[in-house]
């Protein structure tokens, strides 16, 4: 049977905070390698027999999905925009929908794109052998083989020897530190790594089954599709009726035809920076180090440097991560609490939760290199071909600076080309529009000044990437 992998991408960007955020979270960050952790995800499919992937996504990710599947130079099935969260018994659900459409029965194999897994060939042997089971309407879970008493992940309680699995006994609770040993010493517990195989409408009959309000709520938001782009929309009001459960909740732990299938592949769902440390290559003296990083008597350290040189003297245990726009120090022991500074600037209502200095946009990024009261620089990006919207503001005035590339711009009635040195001025209120015909990124340094400088102070009358009513 033909395998459809589904990823979802979601995620609130909260445990490894600055590094990810409520815009940016970890699934989009190169944490190793040269590669995304979704890209990552994607390229470990390589070698298994499979139709292109279905990614599922946060509606403020889609570019940031879209840009980073293209830089692969892979097909995809699509990528699904969820209107607002509903965990993953919902998610997974509007993939089986669409997966039969056409009349077709795929096998869905559900992966998070947050994962890291070494062992490919372990990954994909594992795979195959759900697939058989799959195959015959088993819904396959894959239970990872832990190598300690692991608090921070529920488990799988193995039953009796079904072929190349095991029937479900049951799904337990993270577990305290004295149960997790007494689990990884008896060999029939497996950590719950919320990977998934069956087809598509075996999960959708247990779906109906075991919960018929998820399924009439997604069934509904199905009926009205609206296809942007790479982007598949769905029903707003159905699917934000719907209840927010997950998959094993809602179909695993209810199912008589649940079979775990154990998985050896160093995996694991980077947690935490203690879990981002376990993974990573380490130096002789147990640290990580990313960036431009100077380190003396520095043991068992994790450090990631961005934009500036990182020093580290007579430390150890330390997780030190520096962004352009924070900085964070805690104690390896104790990262998990990073939760409770996201909090804090939640309640505070601090961008630095949501945005990074650097933000991605359809179009290139900018870079918001200093701001006072009355005026904001940016370093603009623009990728090739690629134009920003046909627009204009109410409250301020833009200087643009070419630094490399060739710039067409509209400036109210006129149409120039700028190339390097070469500069422009747009007057508060005046429509332009900003393009890069060129076969180069275009930089520019943008100056704006005036007496509100947000981002929602944008009129757009035209955009190629259909936001000229929102984002």
């Amino acid at each position: 049977m033909t395998i459809t992998p589904i990823i979802m991408a979601g995620g609130s960007g909260t445990r490894l905070w600055p590094l990810s955020r409520g815009n940016y979270p970890k699934q989009f960050l190169t944490l190793s390698g040269e590669q995304t952790m979704l890209q990552n995800t994607i390229t470990r499919l390589n070698g298994l027999e499979h139709s292109p992937a279905m990614l599922i996504c946060n509606e403020e990710h889609r570019f940031i999905a879209a840009e980073q599947i293209r830089q692969l130079g892979v097909n995809h099935s699509g990528i699904f925009l969820e209107p607002v969260g509903r965990n993953t018994a919902p998610a997974i659900a509007l993939a089986a929908f669409k997966a039969t459409e056409q009349g077709q029965d795929p096998l869905l194999l559900v992966l998070a794109a947050d994962h890291v897994i070494d062992d490919i060939s372990a990954f994909q042997q594992s795979v195959a052998k759900a697939a058989e089971l799959a195959a015959q309407d088993k819904l396959v879970t894959f239970g990872i083989v832990g190598n300690k008493p692991e608090t921070g992940y529920g488990y799988i309680k193995r039953g009796q020897q079904f072929q190349s699995g095991f029937v479900v006994d049951s799904f337990v609770e993270k577990p305290d530190l004295a149960t997790a040993q007494q689990y990884i010493q008896s060999g029939d517990y497996y950590w719950n790594s919320g990977m998934f195989l069956f087809k598509a409408s075996r999960y959708l009959t247990e779906l109906k089954a075991f919960r018929p309000d998820i399924y009439a709520a997604c069934e509904a938001a199905m009926r009205v599709q609206n296809n942007d782009l790479d982007f598949i929309r769905v029903d707003k009001a159905a699917f934000e009726a719907c209840p927010d459960e997950s998959i094993d909740y809602a179909v695993m732990e209810q199912t008589q035809d649940a079979v775990v299938v154990p998985m050896d592949a160093g995996w694991s769902d980077v947690g935490g920076f203690a879990a981002l440390w376990d993974v990573s290559e380490k130096d002789n003296n147990g640290n990580v180090f990313k960036g431009d990083v100077k380190a003396v008597d520095t043991k068992n350290t994790l450090v990631f440097g961005e934009d500036k040189l990182v020093a580290t003297v007579g430390v150890e245990n330390l997780v030190i991560v520096n962004t352009k726009d924070a900085v964070l120090v805690a104690h390896k022991d104790h990262s998990q609490h990073v939760k409770t500074i996201v909090n804090q600037l939640k309640s505070e209502q601090r961008s630095e939760v949501t945005f990074h200095r650097e933000v991605y946009r359809p179009w290139g990024q900018y870079d918001s290199i200093d701001n006072g009261e009355r005026f904001q620089v940016k370093r603009i990006t623009v990728k090739p071909g690629a134009k920003l919207s046909v627009q204009m503001h109410h409250h301020r005035a833009e200087h643009w600076i070419v630094v490399s590339g060739t710039a067409k711009v509209t400036n109210g009635d006129k149409d120039i080309l700028l190339t390097e040195n070469q500069s422009t001025y747009i007057p508060v209120g005046v429509i332009h529009a900003l393009e890069n015909p060129g076969k180069m990124p275009l930089e520019l340094i943008e100056v704006q000044s005036g007496s509100y400088l947000g981002e929602d102070d944008i009129v757009r009358f035209e955009d190629r990437y259909g936001r000229v009513e929102g984002k």
